[in-house]
């Protein structure tokens, strides 16, 4: 008598509660012990009350008795068997970034910058360069890349084994996407608390299937505080991009950013300040510059900080509009394309 042997003689008995599934295939035999007259069978149980306990042990001895030899003694014994731990946020590596060469996190100080068309046109202008490119949209409370790229209503793949699911991203545009947005209904606000929120941020990044990148650019939410630390900590930035406008306002709450990223405890490089709106063309005179915030704003503070300025954006009606249609004005060939696909080259150059 082969433990194989019993095992078939096992797989006759059905659980009732099971969709007719057999005790072996459902890993309820957990041993079976053959010598010579004797067989011992061990069965386990969840922790919690199973009431076919008592059924299953006897449906098992019985099948055992009807196929061993005559005179054969047949146990059956039971364990509690503690249910597998269920991975959590907690458990997730750096196994989806191994082959992610930099890690660029696009930053403000406060929001309405244009962080994220400056992020979106960037990753798009990165890839008119030939790299490989991705762009994670981790700004929790106004995930906007979905309208800007088009892809609203798009729902992550999911691929591997329960447990160790990971996102596939969307590829556009030859860049790689994946946002909070996507897992969000149209219109629905994302109310969460600050630890919910860092965690939802962890697992965009961590659980997705990026495959082989130069650049992998984090989206982060504007302002400084727990979020971005938690962040920064979980993710290994690069180091980071500072996006401003030239007015006084924007120009305060750089420095708070700049403090963060310097910060000992956050000590991630920062590769230089992108001033956005830097003057305003208008399409019928695109020679003109009217410098509605301010004029070099963006310069001073970066001369100041001791850090590149990487770009200045113009303020013309086609980003808007391109972002709005979710056609990037990087994809183009007008003035505003070439700034972003200067700005690429320039981070390339520092990077």
């Amino acid at each position: 008598m082969t433990e194989e042997l019993v095992l078939q003689w096992l797989r006759e008995v059905q659980h009732p509660g099971r969709e007719d599934k057999d005790i072996v295939s459902l890993g309820m035999v957990s041993g079976v012990e053959t010598t010579e007259g004797k067989i011992i069978v061990t069965l386990a149980f969840p922790k919690r009350p199973d009431p076919l306990k008592n059924y299953l042990v006897g449906a098992a001895q019985a099948a055992v008795y009807r196929n061993a030899p005559g005179g054969t003694e047949v146990e059956v014994k039971t364990i509690v068997r503690e249910a597998a731990k269920k991975p959590s946020i907690n458990d997730l590596g750096l196994d989806q970034l191994r082959e992610v060469s930099h890690i660029v996190g696009i930053a403000s100080g406060k929001g309405g910058v244009g962080k994220s068309t400056v992020a979106v046109n960037l990753a798009i202008a990165l890839a008119r360069l030939g790299y490989k490119v991705g762009l994670a949209d981790a700004d929790v409370y106004g995930p906007s890349i979905p309208i800007m790229t088009g892809t609203e209503g798009f729902g992550p793949e999911m691929v591997g084994e329960e447990g160790h699911e990971l996102f596939v991203p969307l590829e556009k545009f030859n860049v790689k996407w994946m946002s909070i947005g996507y897992f969000a209904q149209a219109g629905q606000a994302l109310i969460w608390r600050g630890p919910m929120a860092c965690n939802a941020l962890k697992q965009l990044v961590l659980q997705t299937q990026w495959g082989p990148l130069d650049f992998l650019l984090v989206d982060m939410p504007p302002g400084t505080g727990d979020i971005h630390i938690s962040l920064v900590s979980d993710i290994p930035l690069s180091g980071a991009v500072i996006v401003t406008t030239p007015q006084d306002v924007a120009l305060s709450d750089v420095r708070k950013g700049v403090d963060m990223f310097q910060n000992p405890s956050v000590n991630r490089k920062i590769y230089g300040l992108v001033e956005n709106m830097a003057w305003f063309t208008p399409a019928e005179h695109p020679s003109e510059k009217y410098y509605l915030f301010g004029q070099d704003g963006g310069r001073k503070m970066a001369e100041e900080l001791g850090i590149p300025l990487l770009g200045q954006i113009p303020l013309v009606q086609s980003i808007r509009e391109g972002g709005d249609a979710g056609q990037p004005a990087a994809l183009g060939t007008r003035p505003d394309a070439l700034a972003f696909l200067d700005l690429a080259s320039k981070l390339v150059e520092v990077v």
